[in-house]
């Protein structure tokens, strides 16, 4: 049976909405085929991640780097709330600073706004709770979703910004503070689950 639930949690996370937001820089400054290369690096360079995860599960921690993946939830969670803190005080525009040099923007895409410490964790949770290559599966199912959309969102972008430019630019920045409150959220629960775990190994 699909894992829908399993599904629509990582598909949330990945918001194809809320990526955009992230990534309007980029949408706005090139063409669409060329953000398409780039977004397809970026995915893969990710899909390749997140199955390591999902495949191995809590063991890429607990047997190679010998810490507690709880440890990780704590530490990721502290990561999350300080981007969600950020975005929300200083809007999409905080967040362009974190990718790197531009010839590097695949990798970049990648690492922070796919591969982060909310999307690893439901990786690692996919891999413990479904089997691994069901796991495998979902997560390169929930990035081709994610793509699409994107994509789909760059090509709807670029036909209504002609028009109503000073429009887009509101809605941009008034979705984007709000999204701030669902990237708090989710880092608050990842606090949360990863204090849960680390008191009951105590």
């Amino acid at each position: 049976m699909f894992p829908l639930d399993q599904f629509l949690f990582f598909l949330a996370l990945l918001n194809p909405f809320l990526l955009s937001l992230y990534l309007i820089d980029l949408m706005v400054q090139m063409p669409g085929r060329q953000f398409a290369r780039v977004l397809t690096r970026g995915v893969i360079m990710g899909g390749i991640v997140f199955s390591l995860f999902a495949f191995t599960g809590e063991g890429i921690f607990t047997d190679l780097l010998h810490v507690q993946f709880a440890s990780f939830q704590i530490f990721g969670g502290i990561l999350f709330l300080m981007v969600g803190i950020r975005f929300f005080f200083q809007g999409v525009s905080a967040l362009s600073g974190l990718r790197g040099d531009p010839e590097h923007v695949a990798g970049s895409i990648a690492m922070p706004f796919l591969i982060g410490p909310a999307t690893v964790s439901a990786s690692i949770l996919m891999g413990v709770s479904l089997p691994k290559w069901h796991a495998v599966g979902v997560v390169w199912l929930t990035l081709a979703v994610m793509m699409v959309g994107l994509v789909a969102l760059k090509f709807i972008h670029d036909r209504v910004r002609v028009k109503s430019a000073r429009l887009v630019d509101r809605y941009v920045e008034i979705t984007g503070r709000v999204s701030a409150l669902v990237i708090g959220t989710y880092a608050v629960e990842m606090l949360a689950q990863g204090i849960s775990r680390w008191v009951a190994l105590m």
